[in-house]
């Protein structure tokens, strides 16, 4: 039996809306801070009927071949079966989702941000 290729869920926050995409690669990716996801994953373009949520997904990331999401912005990830329908969608509710700040860089005496 071939071992078949894992599919990965991303949700993360960005500008006060929700992102649920698929991808090929998930990784820690080189720079500090950040998630690295490749291969994005969308539904076929032949399609008849067109999931507005998913071409707006499509047209945000046209062109991306990888992206980087701050890890602090990551709601989750999972390994998943099959792909799925990708969403945006604003916070619902009470629901609040606020990535904490968390300094990177911290200047010395005397810097200047």
């Amino acid at each position: 039996m071939a071992k078949r290729k894992p599919i990965y869920k991303i949700v993360f926050v960005n500008e006060g809306k929700v992102f649920e995409i698929y991808a090929k690669q998930v990784s820690q990716g080189a720079m500090f801070g950040f998630v690295e996801i490749e291969g994005l994953l969308f539904g076929e373009k032949t399609s008849i009927v067109v999931d507005p949520s998913e071409e707006s997904l499509r047209r945000e990331f046209e062109g991306v071949q990888r992206t980087y999401i701050p890890m602090h912005a990551v709601i989750r990830i999972d390994e998943v079966e099959k792909r799925g329908a990708g969403k945006i969608h604003p916070v619902e509710g009470d629901q609040k989702v606020t990535p904490l700040p968390t300094p990177i860089y911290t200047p010395t005496k005397g810097e200047t941000p």
